[in-house]
């Protein structure tokens, strides 16, 4: 038995696809060596794409050809997760697509799909929401591309709206450098960022050739111990939000992560590989209430039940739009490079 996992192994989001499939990895081989599922074997069979249609095209092919894959689980990262959805419908290819890290709740609701970790509006919202208890009453959103602006600019504008916070608004503009080196002081202290950790670390050199102190949030797609092996600066905190525990967390599950983590490879524990380790035992969870081998028809009716599990801390429990929960922290590191939250 097998289970494909499709990953973008584009500059873009290298560093958050490596954590989540070292997690995904690490999770299949406890699996296997506790028994796999209802005895069987799990095969892991990773296929890297650049995240195009015609790259997921193939990659989906391969998919099909492998009579023995009976599901699609932890597809990595945002891009390649949501084009994925579509192509699924497109082709009309009827195999389940588990715990991709996909953050557009727009796509919530598809048939086929079960995402479990929250939504990029959901951290939005979550990360709006402590600024506005704190009484922050302005906010600068710092877009690291064209793609960004396209994407998030709607979900941002909602949730600033909606608490009443005021917006600036910063288009993309090439040399991210340059960009935190123009702000000024009109520009609000604080800024959400909407981009990857390589862009972040550029917009960071920028910013902290300033004089005013700056705080900046990302979302979970900045990987923050990452960041600070890039030599990013520590002058200007940065706070990112997270859809999974803290990987120091008293969780069962976050517990048997790091355990198996520290077993099997050489990797500092993340939130990433810690999301990647709970799609593949979410995936494995569901799998293993299918009575002997699980098929693709077997498997694609287990997960449209959609019924609660709780992963030893992680509960998955399904909304009416189809994701499971709004699971959202925060954490940040400090000037000694220690991830708190």
């Amino acid at each position: 038995m097998a289970l494909a996992q499709i990953v973008d192994n584009t500059a873009g989001q290298a560093d958050v696809a490596k954590d989540f499939l070292i997690g995904c990895r690490a999770a299949w081989q406890e699996v296997n060596n506790q028994g796999g599922i209802n005895g069987y074997a799990v095969e892991h069979l990773v296929i890297e794409t650049d995240a195009s249609a015609g790259s997921l095209r193939d990659a989906l092919d391969l998919v099909k050809k492998t009579a023995h894959c009976v599901a699609l689980s932890g597809t990595v990262g945002d891009r390649a997760a949501g084009q994925l959805v579509g192509l699924l419908k497109q082709t009309q290819f009827n195999m389940a697509h588990v715990a991709p890290w996909m953050q557009n709740s727009e796509l919530d609701g598809d048939a086929f799909t079960f995402p479990i970790f929250a939504s990029r509006q959901e951290q939005i919202a979550k990360a709006f929401q402590q600024l506005s208890v704190m009484g922050v009453a302005e906010l600068a959103a710092i877009y690291a591309s064209e793609q960004e602006y396209t994407q998030y600019r709607s979900d941002v504008e909602r949730a600033a709206a909606s608490l009443n916070i005021r917006l600036q608004t910063y288009k993309p503009a090439g040399d991210l450098a340059l960009v935190g080196k123009k702000l000024t002081v009109n520009t609000p202290r604080i800024l959400l960022f909407l981009g990857g950790t390589p862009e972040l670390v550029q917009f960071l050199r920028g910013i902290d050739k300033q004089a005013r102190q700056r705080y900046v949030i990302a979302l979970a797609d900045v990987n923050l111990q990452t960041m600070m092996q890039m030599g990013a600066s520590r002058i200007t905190p940065v706070m990112a939000t997270q859809v999974v525990p803290m990987v120091n967390a008293s969780f069962g599950v976050v517990r048997a992560y790091r355990d198996t983590l520290g077993r099997l490879y050489d990797e500092p524990p993340t939130p990433q590989s810690l999301a990647g380790y709970i799609a593949a035992r979410y995936t494995a969870a569901v799998l293993k209430r299918i009575d002997g081998l699980p098929t693709r028809q077997s498997a694609l009716l287990a997960f449209q039940q959609r019924q609660p599990i709780d992963l030893d801390g992680f509960r998955v429990s399904f909304n009416a739009q189809g994701r499971s929960g709004a699971y959202v922290t925060q954490s940040m590191i400090t000037p000694d490079g220690r991830l708190i939250g």
